[in-house]
């Protein structure tokens, strides 16, 4: 037993060690961190508010947009009367451009075109064009509607994982902070090595500019996080959530919020959040944030592009609003994955920044996650080490207390805390490490149940195998010495019953006997030591030790004799007489293993308590008496009602013994039985006391009311002998039984 807990313990450590190299980040498992994904999405999807957020609205470049006003990019003219209409018309707080314009419209192309031909060639007309070129400049018309307007133009940046990290146009905002504002962790944000941007004549007219794009998507295309800051150069420049914030807030400075590390280096600290004007937004130590969805797609309005260039749009949505314009058309690849759906617009994920930088309801990861889940995983792994040593109920029990704890207490961190606290890796070593152990312990008690059912299968019921198993010890066939318990069971009068029946009539009608009372004795945990024609023996407390060996055995004996008493009928409608049996039970010091020879051994029990049931089975033919138990079994069964049949010596033994025959649980006696007991028991006195005259007064009236009781005409045959002669002067009222 102790090898297999030493098993089971390495087995915990060993699971638990490759979970903390996980989480400490010393070796990586990915399938841990898709766990960690599930673990997230899910408990996102259980807590979304599901509902609509009106305070920013989408300006849609939907299909039907794309159909009434052609294909995109649209000319800069009909841009710059969308962005008049939202301001003049609807009076829009302020605007931001999910989309870019890093090309000049293409009217500019066709002048230039006509300058480069034969009309440049005259003077007068080249400078005509030049002029109507000026004057009709798509771009310059669009400049001027942004100018003055806190409107916010989109850009991205490329990364070192870039695939076109080397390609960079257009014209950057001016940025928000510097890396100096780091202090000395200046290298901890995402760097972007290139970018896409707008025309600086756009540029330079619009309030803003924000990037668009996140390198932060996770190994499985979802997009969970995304970078508030992105480091180019020596400058940091905001996400356009955060730049439409900040137009909205009249372009407050961004602070940027640093935290103590866990080192004694004073200078090691981590970004932890992002302060402008009254709001603070946590964020991790890549200055990302992770992505506070309200649900799936439409929980913020979407108003068609269209719409607004037409003036059909209802006013009372966009009135006072955050205006977003974005795409839903899959054309133009702003379809993005997430937690919430797997087909969603890039576009929404920035409505839902906008909202929750404005709501403050960011979910964030502490900085000692990585602490929190070692701790956490230490912890399982003693829970799954106690559970491996537990029974099957036992065990699954502390795993559904554990699961159920870790889940309450990440339920808690995640609704009241606003934490998301590792959840999943916990929760896969909780259950490997049940489903270990339990594997463990069927294929091991498997095995061990086969080697005990080998050795003693043969002998004791199924049910005290699978106990034998179950306890874990040790057993063997080796010769030993207990405090046991054996019977030995007979059919009275069997020699002439059989010579009554054919081989196989006695056959069917030995089976028909021996099989319920069997059945009886494994039911009362006895272990059947052989039949011997006849006679059954048997005995309690061995291979399983069984401290109540003697109250089982005669409860046994009494259900034997009753369950005899039930096949009367079948017996009689086979023809077959009723069946009696005689039993004799001991209680003492015997020893019990495999006895016998080079050639055949067996497992049964020896020594002079055994020869004693022997004898005692034997006696009860004497006293008419079915079931006669010793003395030093019944001192073990007090709550038996027993009544004294006499005091013998039996042959081959010198010391006398009392004998008893029980009579059932005391309590159980009805009153006529108590009184005849009663009355037996005075007659007996007297006969101890040598008071013949008396002994006879009671036991002739016994015995007229019952003329059969071999056990009354007994005494009253031993008193007229008594009479008839002197008795020795060491007469102890001990009987000699000369018969086996």
């Amino acid at each position: 037993m102790a090898v297999h807990n030493a098993v089971k313990l390495l087995l915990s450590a060993a699971a638990t060690s490759l979970f903390v190299l996980h989480a400490g980040g010393w070796w990586s498992f990915s399938f841990l961190d898709q766990l960690e994904h599930i673990a997230y999405d899910a408990r996102l999807n259980l807590t979304l508010p599901g509902t609509m957020d009106k305070r920013v609205v989408i300006v849609d470049i939907d299909e039907r947009s794309l159909r009434a006003e052609g294909q995109w990019p649209w000319p800069r003219q009909r841009l710059a009367a969308l962005v008049d209409q939202l301001f003049e018309r609807y009076h829009v707080a302020v605007l931001g451009f999910d989309v870019m314009f890093a090309e000049p419209d293409p009217t500019d192309s066709i002048f230039r075109t006509l300058a480069q031909g034969p009309l440049g060639q005259n003077a007068p007309l080249q400078a005509e064009l030049e002029r109507l070129r000026r004057e009709s400049d798509p771009d310059r018309r669009f400049a001027a509607a942004l100018r003055g307007r806190p409107v916010v133009l989109g850009y991205f940046f490329n990364t070192r994982l870039s695939p076109d990290a080397a390609i960079q146009f257009g014209q950057l905002p001016a940025p928000v902070a510097s890396v100096r504002d780091l202090g000395a962790n200046d290298t901890v944000l995402i760097e972007a090595v290139s970018y896409g941007a707008n025309l600086p004549l756009l540029q330079d007219s619009a309030r803003s500019g924000g990037f668009f794009n996140s390198p932060l998507v996770d190994r499985d295309g979802v997009f969970r996080r995304v970078p508030l800051l992105v480091r180019y150069r020596d400058d940091l420049y905001p996400q356009i959530a955060l730049a439409v914030v900040r137009a909205l807030l009249d372009d407050p400075p961004v602070e940027l919020i640093m935290a103590t590390g866990y080192s004694a280096d004073a200078d090691d600290r981590r970004l932890e959040a992002l302060r402008l004007g009254g709001f603070t937004v946590p964020v991790d130590e890549v200055g990302a944030v992770l992505v506070p969805y309200r649900g799936r797609q439409g929980s913020f309005p979407y108003v068609p592009a269209v719409e607004v260039l037409a003036g059909t749009a209802d006013p009372r949505l966009l009135e006072g609003a955050i205006v977003l314009v974005g795409t839903t058309a899959a054309g133009l690849l702003d379809l993005r994955a997430t937690p919430v759906q797997n087909v969603y617009p890039g576009v929404e994920i920035n409505a839902n920044l906008i909202a929750g930088i404005l709501d403050q309801n960011f979910r964030s990861q502490p900085a000692y996650a990585a602490g929190l889940e070692i701790l956490q995983l230490g912890i399982v792994g003693l829970l799954g080490a106690l559970a491996g040593g537990l029974a099957p109920a036992g065990a699954l029990l502390l795993t559904v207390a554990a699961a159920g704890t870790l889940l309450g207490v990440n339920g808690y961190l995640w609704q009241a805390q606003s934490l998301v606290a590792p959840l999943a890796a916990p929760l896969a070593l909780l259950l490997i490490l049940y489903v270990l152990h339990t594997s463990y312990n069927f294929f091991v008690e498997s095995r061990r149940e086969r080697r005990i059912t080998r050795l003693f299968g043969q002998y004791v019921p199924h049910e005290i195998v699978a106990e034998m198993s179950r306890r874990g010890e040790r057993y063997s066939l080796e010769g030993e010495s207990r405090q046991m318990t054996v019977l030995f069971s007979d059919i009275a009068g069997f020699t002439t019953l059989s010579e009554r029946f054919e081989p196989r009539q006695l056959t069917q009608l030995m089976q028909c006997y021996l099989t319920p009372l069997t059945r009886i004795i494994h039911e009362h945990r006895g272990t059947i030591d052989k039949y011997i024609g006849d006679a059954i023996m048997a005995f309690w407390g061995a291979p399983l030790a069984d401290p109540e060996h003697a109250r089982h055995a005669v409860a046994s004996a009494l259900a034997m004799a009753r369950g005899l008493r039930a096949l009367d009928d079948d017996f009689r409608a086979r023809g077959w007489p009723p069946l009696r049996a005689r039993t004799g039970i001991n209680s003492g010091l015997m020893s019990v293993g495999n006895m016998g020879s080079e050639f055949r051994v067996s497992y049964t029990v020896l020594g002079d308590a055994v020869n004693l049931a022997s004898r005692l089975e034997g006696a009860a033919k004497q006293y008419g008496a079915e079931i006669v138990i010793s003395e030093y079994t019944r001192a073990l069964v007090p709550e038996y009602a027993c009544r004294e049949l006499d005091r013998v010596r039996v042959k081959g033994r010198t010391q006398p013994v009392a004998i008893f025959e029980p009579l059932g649980l005391a309590g159980d006696l009805d009153a006529p039985q108590s009184a005849e007991w009663a009355e037996y028991e005075a007659a007996l006195g007297a006969y101890r006391l040598q008071d013949w005259d008396r002994a006879e007064a009671g036991f002739q009236p016994l015995f007229e009311r019952q003329p059969d009781s071999r056990l009354y005409a007994l005494y009253l045959e031993r008193l007229v002998t008594l009479r008839a002669g002197p008795l020795p002067v060491d007469w102890d009222g001990v009987f000699d039984l000369e018969t086996k």
